[in-house]
């Protein structure tokens, strides 16, 4: 395979159908690279002694594809041997152990995949309008990214 045939692609999704982690990890694969990073975040049961049912997410979703596609620009430029990056993130009902959002990053070696990775998710969490509510037993709550930048700037 010519390495022209295989350019650096940007697979970003927003869906509410169950996200596989096959399905993300294959898009990004490539003949050049040594590394395929993943970050997988989950539903967990509990959150500080209250019993979670499930997760609700929402979103403007435009925005957030907008927001998202930045990401990988910002990702491409920091490190530039970065392939191949996949987003896909749920929205409405997520239960519990099932997956919220799938990063994966392909590049020639480790480092760079690992760092774009983080790099990803923390600032996916700090400037995408993704919202998240959390159902309990008895009550829900919509939860706020502490690492979100509108929120912060009201306080």
């Amino acid at each position: 395979m010519d390495e022209c045939e295989d350019v650096p692609k940007d697979f970003i999704k927003l869906k509410s159908e169950k996200l596989s982690v096959d399905e993300v990890s294959e898009l990004v694969i490539s003949p050049y690279c040594g590394a395929v990073s993943l970050f997988i975040g989950t539903t967990r049961n509990n959150f500080e002694g209250k019993k979670v049912i499930h997760l609700e997410y929402e979103a403007y979703t435009s925005m957030a594809e907008t927001e998202i596609k930045k990401i990988c620009r910002d990702v491409r430029q920091k490190w530039p041997s970065v392939k191949h990056i996949a987003v896909q993130h749920r929205l409405g009902v997520v239960p519990i152990t099932e997956a919220s959002v799938i990063i994966a990053v392909s590049s020639p070696h480790r480092a760079e995949s690992l760092e774009a990775v983080m790099y990803c998710i923390n600032t996916l969490k700090a400037s995408v309008p993704i919202w998240k509510k959390e159902i309990y037993e008895d009550e829900y709550s919509w939860k706020e990214n502490k690492e979100c930048f509108w929120a912060n700037s009201e306080k």
